[in-house]
């Protein structure tokens, strides 16, 4: 555990010129490049994403995550006409649950990073026009929390959910690294062409490279897909501060586990899966993770702590099926079609991975905690691989092109 623990973040730096970021995605969704990663023969090809079936096989599953990023940033001004940003992170009260959060017609509190927050003093309103009328809106900040802060929404109209006024109002929130304002294209652009499930506050940004007729192509081609969900936070794009990894705190996710995943999971214990993103690698690992601690009767099984896979080496001895198995047992015990959990888990250099056999991925930020989750997969391979895409131009971070890592 004290190796993990003491990985230095500056092992995990490259140069990373502002002209190699994609402020803007390419016109179509399928004409990233891709650059393809073999790791039995450390092979590197240059390809197109529109090419992406020709690489995988029949024998694979690929999953991919469903989840909707939400209008979570507001722009509103003060009595003096100062701009106050508010990004809304996650739920509070009265329900930590993202989507009961979201279906609130009373009260909510939300943790939210607050820009300009010395100016805002007094509660803010602001008008929002919803389904054919203006509803007013009142914020009020909290208390700090972290380097966030705890924010009272209320309106009067019962008949409006938090999520549409939030729909309505709010803007599309980009990460902080493209340094514009969100404008009308990223309303589709920035969201998965398969997203269903609101919750997210950032896109998997993986499978903003599909289209639909992409997806048809790897369906024809006899290849299973799968759909899981977890609401992604804006600590993804939180920088990693410390020296060592075992001083940063790694944020907290909502996944929903429904029974036809776990199930279809159980029937093709056989298929190499392909996990559509880092967020899709969190959930798989995660719910292997819960599964193994239910089926060793461990405690808060619904929660993936960060470190606590490495703690305890018997989770990992769990197979597969016998976690999938103690899930589907928790439900049916319950009398449940799925279950919301939520996970932490840290992927660095030496975790154990138990689900995910290849992944489909973008170019992440130096220091960062999915740059670790990579290197987990790919070992050192990754600066060579880094260094390949700089110098064959390729476009780096949300809006750039992507990745397959396989065997």
């Amino acid at each position: 555990m004290t190796t993990q623990k003491n990985i230095r973040i500056d092992d995990f730096d490259y140069p990373l010129p502002d002209e190699r970021i994609a402020f803007y995605p390419k016109e179509s969704r399928t004409t990233s490049k891709l650059l393809v990663y073999h790791r039995d023969n450390h092979e590197i090809t240059d390809s197109n994403f529109a090419a992406l079936p020709d690489f995988l096989t029949p024998d694979m599953m690929v999953v991919f995550n469903d989840s909707k990023v939400i209008h979570a940033r507001l722009l509103v001004k003060n009595a003096t006409g100062a701009a106050i940003e508010i990004f809304c992170l996650e739920p509070l009260t009265p329900t930590t649950e993202l989507s009961a959060a979201l279906a609130q017609t009373g009260p909510v509190t939300w943790k939210c990073f607050v820009g300009n927050a010395k100016r805002w003093k007094q509660p803010l309103s602001f008008e929002v026009a919803v389904n054919g009328h203006n509803l007013t809106v009142t914020a009020e900040k909290g208390r700090q929390v972290e380097n966030a802060f705890e924010v009272h929404f209320s309106w009067q109209d019962k008949g409006v959910s938090f999520a549409e006024w939030v729909e309505a109002y709010g803007k599309t929130p980009l990460p902080p690294y493209i340094k514009r304002q969100a404008e009308t294209g990223d309303e589709t652009r920035y969201q998965t062409v398969y997203a269903h499930y609101d919750g997210s506050v950032a896109a998997p940004t993986a499978g903003l490279h599909f289209s639909k007729e992409l997806l048809q192509d790897i369906e024809n081609k006899g290849i299973e897909t799968e759909y899981v969900t977890l609401h992604v936070g804006a600590g993804t794009f939180k920088p990693v501060t410390a020296d060592t990894i075992g001083d940063h705190y790694m944020h907290d996710e909502q996944i929903v586990i429904r029974r036809e995943l776990v199930e279809h999971l159980l029937r093709t214990t056989d298929k190499k899966i392909v996990a559509v993103g880092t967020t899709v690698t969190r959930s798989l690992e995660s719910i292997f993770i819960i599964g193994a601690k239910l089926h060793l009767g461990l405690p808060n099984p619904l929660h993936v702590e960060q470190w606590e896979v490495y703690e305890n080496p018997a989770i990992s001895t769990v197979s597969v099926e016998d976690a999938l198995k103690a899930i589907l047992h928790f439900l049916d015990e319950n009398a449940l079609e799925y279950v919301t959990a939520s996970t932490c888990l840290m992927i660095v250099p030496s975790y154990p991975f138990k689900m995910m056999r290849a992944i489909i991925t973008n170019f992440h930020q130096p220091k960062s905690t999915l740059l670790l989750l990579i290197s987990a997969y790919l070992g050192d391979a990754w600066r060579d691989i880094y260094q390949h895409a700089l110098s064959h131009e390729y476009r780096f971070l949300s809006y750039g092109d992507a990745n397959l890592y396989m065997d």
